[in-house]
């Protein structure tokens, strides 16, 4: 587990590694190849290890569980902000649900953290929701991306079906187009694209404001990568 340099949390922790999304923009794709082994993956594209290696991502940026981390946010004894899974989909299609489970577990055990999850795979919440294996948890927070107003049509309507009692929210990052919002919840993060990415779209003011307007009682979040659009006095508050 690391502290992190991304804005709203204060440490990143990957019990879990690797990604078959393919975003192009995709940071922590680069991040993994660069730093990436020999080590093959099972029939089933999947790897899973019980001890560190020499290379923190062995099979590269495909599906790794280390459980080795499973025990990283107890050791940490001062309550911190946890990002679970920076450089994975922790709840893609391909990820088992034993390996959620034990991952939930794990923050469980750690009740004086507060646990940021984060995907483009909501339906997954709901599957393990109707399975019953989805913790409600006041220190749990169910987070879904979203880029355009496609992803937001095909999302709010995942994320309104869990019961109130969930905390969820939405990180709108990287912000590709206008947005509008009808259904929102109690947190949202906007962040620009980063990164030389030759096609890499610039967000306009505009896109920004309408999403601030739309929130009166949400608490919004922008990242530093909007500082060059929004200006000096960005707003970053949290829902807590």
């Amino acid at each position: 587990m690391n502290k992190t340099k991304i804005d709203w949390a204060t440490m990143s922790w990957n019990p879990v590694t690797g990604c078959l999304h393919d975003c192009p923009y995709c940071y922590a794709r680069r991040i993994a190849q660069r730093f990436s082994g020999l080590d093959g993956v099972g029939s089933d594209g999947l790897l899973e290890l019980s001890q560190r290696r020499d290379h923190a991502f062995p099979a590269g940026f495909m599906p790794t569980f280390h459980k080795y981390r499973l025990d990283e946010p107890a050791k940490k004894k001062k309550p911190q902000v946890i990002f679970v899974g920076s450089m994975c989909d922790l709840f893609g299609d391909w990820i088992p649900d034993g390996w959620i489970l034990r991952v939930f577990e794990a923050c469980k055990e750690a009740p004086h953290h507060r646990y940021l999850f984060l995907t483009k795979n909501p339906e997954r919440y709901l599957n393990l929701y109707y399975k019953g294996k989805l913790p409600e948890q006041s220190n749990f927070w169910y987070g879904t991306t979203i880029t355009n107003q496609v992803d937001y049509e095909r999302v709010w309507r995942r994320l309104g079906n869990l019961p109130l009692t969930y905390n969820i929210y939405f990180s709108i990052e990287p912000i590709h187009g206008e947005i509008n919002l009808g259904f929102m919840p109690p947190w949202i993060i906007i962040g620009a694209e980063t990164g030389s990415r030759k096609e890499k779209k610039i967000p306009k003011r505009e896109w920004i404001e309408s999403i601030v307007l739309a929130c009166t009682e949400e608490a919004v979040f922008m990242k530093e990568s909007l500082r060059s659009v929004w200006g000096d006095n960005l707003i970053q508050k949290y829902p807590w």
